[in-house]
């Protein structure tokens, strides 16, 4: 499936409340699904020593399609296309990568 078509779908879903400006909900509910990513990962080196299993696997598989719903909704409530973010990202990252600027900090590099 392609970004266009997951955005479009994801769209369909997205029923929530109406808490201040529309985009609000879905970035609440990325920065959530974030977290609870790095939770899994926090509890996988408390409770089984950092030894990546299927079922783990499957469980962050589960809350990264989370993240990419809230973010596919996210970027529609801002009138933004997903395929447009990927591709300028990616271009951006190829960017560094022939400058040798992969390494280093800030957005403008």
């Amino acid at each position: 499936m392609d970004f266009k078509t997951y955005q479009k779908l994801a769209r369909r879903t997205a029923i929530y409340p109406k808490i201040g400006k529309s985009f609000i909900y879905p970035l609440l509910g990325l920065a959530g699904e974030t977290g609870e990513v790095f939770e899994k990962f926090k509890k996988l080196f408390r409770d089984k020593k950092g030894k990546i299993d299927k079922e783990f696997l499957k469980m962050i598989e589960f809350e990264l399609g989370d993240i990419l719903w809230y973010l596919a909704n996210l970027s529609s409530e801002l009138g933004l296309s997903l395929d447009e973010i990927a591709q300028n990202n990616i271009q951006k990252i190829f960017d560094r990568k022939i400058r040798k600027k992969i390494k280093g900090s800030g957005d403008l590099r």
